[in-house]
């Protein structure tokens, strides 16, 4: 949580607009110096001066429905404090576009309703019990 003249100092760094888009989408101000943006447009900030430990770096998700599986892993690794340089200053990082890789980014559907569900085609060891109703 941000103190009134930290959000005021970021107010008049950001301005209005940017503002408002990280206190509608991340609930707080920050300003940082913009390091990149990958593949799907999300971009990645740095700020080593004012943010508490652990919380320098951070992203901004191109769609709004974000979910984590939209970071590519090479930005992973880095916004997780795994590597100290980004993918876009590391050549081990930096990824070829591979055959085998899909072109746009295939949300994670786990808790949804098209979540993968396997189907059994063992016999189940209990049945269920079918009351007869005997006639009158």
């Amino acid at each position: 949580m941000s103190t009134i003249l930290r959000t005021l100092r970021n107010l008049r760094s950001i301005g209005l607009k940017e503002y408002g888009h990280q206190m509608q989408y991340m609930g707080d101000t920050k300003r940082g110096t913009f390091i990149a943006m990958d593949k799907y447009g999300n971009k990645y900030f740095e700020n080593l001066e004012e943010e508490l430990p652990l919380r320098t770096r951070w992203v901004d998700y191109k769609d709004k429905e974000f979910d984590p599986s939209q970071i590519e892993p090479g930005w992973h690794a880095w916004i997780s404090y795994n590597v100290d340089l980004p993918p876009s200053q590391d050549k081990l990082l930096q990824r070829q576009a591979r055959v085998w890789e899909p072109k746009e980014h295939i949300p994670v559907m786990t808790g949804t309703r098209s979540a993968y569900r396997p189907y059994s085609t063992t016999k189940p060891k209990y049945s269920a019990w079918q009351p007869t109703a005997a006639p009158r």
